[in-house]
């Protein structure tokens, strides 16, 4: 049961947060969120086609759930695979159920894990992810940002989509090769992740997924997959007869108790992982950041007089794009959070974007500020799960806009903006700017 003093949820509200075509209108999301952080932070809701489901929109109550995964599971606690992580239509995962034997555990990545499994699976790579490890790395990402910009911008006026023209590629590069993926097989990458991303996306949509069907999205996932199995399974086999210094060997070499290597689907998770949300969020995080640069000259200015303000341009950039929008947690257990009665079995929709937009916890949460702090955004997550690469994603943002803010004369929006149409990840499809150049 919800608190006695929230309003119900209309169903309006419900479908422009649950179905991913609603959130291809920022302004009508963010006014749900708004709505329901307001008049009933945590309800729960029935949509057609979909489990019932928590919608949870408050920076405190996910901070609860985050910290207590023996409470609220990812993968379905003590029977692996009964549920899934990432919000779709039943439909869809009944579809995933078909290909699996009745497993939703579609990877065997970490999203879809929980402790002691998923403790055990990430330390495999923990250690390359710490901060004290990239150190090593900074100069080979400068290279590869001056690189970038050299490669897409030229001196003075650049009228481009700084999506598809920029922001897209860069990241990519950097992670594949910290990963170790040959330069040549990167558009395989790109295609690929896009596909895995872009689910309901029709420019992203596979030619062998039929469209509008209810499983789409869930057959164009596991196809995507599939594809990336084939090229993965290669690439253990290669680093397991020829190791080399970079961390997909490291995810190739790994074994557990047993002395054995872990089985390759737990490589081809990882590897999955990495090329997709090391670069599809940090794409969205830069396009989302130059955006507000552009409609906030004046604090384009501010950071480009004082770089030491680089590092809190990223913390609100990510704040306010917030690409990961949300993972769904289920109850293993009756639980009061916040004054509702959580059943066993419940689901719950972690809307992290909303809880970035808390005025319980920020300031004036609807305006873009690099002056913010403390910043306590948790666009990575918290607790347990939270992401592996933020070192590694904070330090690419931080390097490129070093690189690329002192260059720039003048940037403005020049055409429609377009958004991923997605209720997992998402941000900025398309951002014609002109962007003028030193």
């Amino acid at each position: 049961m919800a608190p006695v003093n929230a309003r119900p949820i209309p169903d309006e509200i419900a479908r422009q947060i649950v179905l991913p075509e609603g959130h291809a209108d920022e302004d009508r999301l963010f006014a749900a969120y708004q709505w329901l952080r307001e008049n009933n932070p945590l309800g729960q809701v029935r949509v057609e086609g979909y489990d019932p489901v928590w919608l949870v929109t408050k920076h405190a109550d996910i901070m609860e759930i985050e910290r207590q995964p023996d409470i609220f599971s990812s993968g379905g606690g003590a029977q692996p695979g009964s549920h899934n992580p990432i919000l779709q239509n039943q439909a869809g995962d009944e579809f995933t159920r078909s290909l699996t034997g009745g497993s939703l555990r579609i990877l065997d990545a970490l999203p879809y894990l929980d402790p002691p499994e998923h403790t055990a699976v990430k330390d495999v790579a923990v250690e390359w992810f710490r901060p004290a490890n990239l150190k090593k790395w900074e100069d080979t990402i400068r290279e590869l940002a001056r690189e970038a910009i050299g490669k897409f911008l030229h001196e003075g006026e650049n009228n481009i989509d700084f999506v598809k023209e920029f922001a897209l590629f860069y990241p990519l590069h950097v992670i594949m090769t910290l990963f170790g993926v040959p330069e040549e097989d990167e558009p395989r990458m790109m295609a690929l992740s896009q596909e895995f991303f872009g689910t309901e996306d029709p420019e992203a949509r596979r030619a062998d997924v039929e469209a509008l069907t209810p499983e789409a999205a869930a057959q164009q996932w596991s196809a995507a997959i599939r594809d990336f199995y084939a090229y993965f399974d290669v690439l253990v086999e290669n680093r397991r007869k020829e190791p080399r210094d970079d961390l997909a060997t490291i995810i190739a070499l790994a074994k557990g108790e047993d002395g054995e290597f872990y089985p390759k689907e737990f490589a081809y998770g990882w590897f999955i992982a990495i090329a997709t949300a090391g670069h599809d969020t940090t794409s969205s995080t830069l396009s989302g950041a130059l955006e507000q640069l552009a409609l906030h000259p004046d604090q384009l200015q501010r950071v480009q007089e004082d770089l030491s303000l680089v590092p809190h341009l990223v913390n609100e950039a990510l704040r306010w794009a917030s690409p990961v929008k949300q993972f769904t947690r289920q109850a293993t257990q009756d639980y009061t959070l916040n004054g509702s009665e959580i059943r066993k079995g419940d689901r719950l929709m972690l809307l992290y974007q909303s809880a970035n937009r808390d005025s319980d916890i920020f300031d004036d949460p609807g305006s873009f500020r690099i002056d913010r702090r403390p910043n306590k955004h948790i666009a990575f997550g918290y607790g347990p799960h939270m992401c592996i690469g933020q070192h590694v994603a904070k330090l690419e943002l931080k390097i490129m806009f070093e690189e690329l803010l002192p260059r720039i004369r003048k940037v403005s929006l020049i055409g429609e903006r377009k958004v991923v149409q997605t209720n997992f990840v998402g941000g900025l499809k398309k951002l014609p700017v002109s962007l003028e150049l030193r």
